[in-house]
């Protein structure tokens, strides 16, 4: 078996289990606060927020950070940095005895995580080219199926072992992957000359004049923005299309599964197709899908036409951050893949972040779906962009070619 295929193997099993540890978790923070002694219903939703948030706001600043020094010191070092890491403290996490340490150690793990940039980074510096987009769709499959099975698997842990008991369990379960990691994944990593590691020093100015980064950047928080920003108001959003009280929670699960379902299935094919016939081509399309499966959610009145359209939606997301992070790899600069990257998931925490916040305030003023509405505008705004971006780049790659020739030979 080729190395890039062994490797993508075991990383969609590592991806996997970690998003499902990962986000067996995040829906019973507001439990665990309660556990830790608040009793106040608003001091509760606070708290909650801020330990949800602190996590995706280290990981911001830290972001660019990890990428620089995997490109000097290899990516399998720094996920094998981020894997250990964050089994010891998200184990630590089951040991909290106040709100305010919580606080503390998701802050921490923010600052250290990065399995999942990192993987993106290995896997697309060592798959051949014109594999990029199929090998980072079959890793995207591996997350959202994780994404989908950890609230599930949380929901029954919580009964059985505990809140306390699950935190350890999910930092075993990572520092096995990060030993699974450590055993067999291999890279071909050249370490950069010493001239290599003097033009790493303006890395920052460099990506930001390579074009079109800066405006991959742009779209990867649009994106993350437009889906994170009515992701933590569906449950609601079930109650009210929901006609009776039976199987609420049933249907407040189900919703984001069937889009993250959707996600799965279509991403390697997207990939495939993108590797094909051109991946900002099946990006500017997954937006305009996007866009479009955005609007009907706003007037849906059923819970059966809210699964179809999420269903439809999540089949255009799959071809949205799988091509971002394949045409970063087309554009970065010669060795500071890494970088550029930690740069671009800087943009996308930035938008996880934000998203959420913004979402739910603009609901208390122009309701849920209004929150639906501006999702489609923030989708269609992404894919004028992304039409100009390509069409400008092609453009002026038609002009430099042109004068080339004109030249004096």
């Amino acid at each position: 078996m080729e190395q890039w295929k062994r490797n993508l193997g075991i990383l969609w099993v590592a991806q996997f289990f970690v998003m499902a540890s990962m986000s067996m978790i995040i829906p019973f923070l507001p439990l665990y606060v309660q556990e830790l002694g608040v009793r106040d219903p608003a001091a509760v939703t606070r708290w909650a927020g801020f330990i949800f948030g602190a996590n995706f706001f280290s990981a911001f600043l830290f972001a660019p950070f990890w990428g620089a020094l995997a490109d000097r010191h290899g990516r399998k070092i720094m996920l094998l940095r981020s894997g250990f890491g964050m089994a010891i403290t998200i184990s630590l996490m089951g040991l909290a005895a106040t709100p305010l340490q919580l606080l503390l150690l998701r802050f921490l793990n923010g600052m250290i995580s990065g399995f999942i940039p990192a993987a993106t980074s290995l896997m697309a510096v060592n798959t051949p080219k014109d594999k990029t987009g199929q090998a980072l769709g079959i890793l995207q499959s591996g997350t959202v199926a994780g994404t989908i099975m950890g609230p599930f698997l949380g929901g029954l842990l919580a009964e059985w072992i505990g809140f306390r008991q699950m935190f350890h369990y999910t930092g075993m379960v990572i520092l096995a992957m990060a030993v699974l990691v450590w055993i067999g994944v291999r890279e071909d990593f050249v370490k950069p000359t010493e001239g290599q590691q003097k033009a790493m020093k303006g890395s920052f100015s460099a990506v930001m004049r390579t074009q079109p980064l800066l405006a991959l950047f742009a779209v990867g928080f649009m994106i993350q923005f437009a889906i994170m920003s009515a992701q933590p108001l569906l449950p609601l959003f079930v109650q009210e299309v929901h006609p009776t009280t039976q199987y609420v929670a049933f249907y407040a699960g189900l919703v984001p599964a069937v889009t993250g379902m959707a996600n799965m299935l279509a991403s390697p094919f997207l990939g495939r197709l993108g590797d094909r016939k051109g991946t900002q081509y099946v990006l500017f399309y997954s937006l305009l899908g996007a866009t479009l499966f955005c609007i009907p959610q706003a007037f849906v009145h059923s819970i059966g036409a809210l699964l179809v359209t999420r269903f439809l939606l999540g089949l255009c997301i799959g071809g949205l951050l799988p091509s971002v992070n394949a045409l970063i790899r087309k554009f970065a600069p010669p060795g500071q893949e890494s970088t550029t990257y930690g740069y671009c998931n800087s943009a996308l925490f930035m938008g996880n972040m934000l998203g959420p916040i913004l979402g739910g305030v603009l609901a208390g003023v122009i309701g849920i779906r209004g929150v639906f509405l501006l999702g489609a505008v923030l989708f269609a705004i992404n894919t004028m962009w992304v039409k100009y971006v390509f069409e400008h780049r092609v453009d002026e790659s038609r002009r430099l070619r042109l004068r080339k020739n004109l030249l004096p030979r």
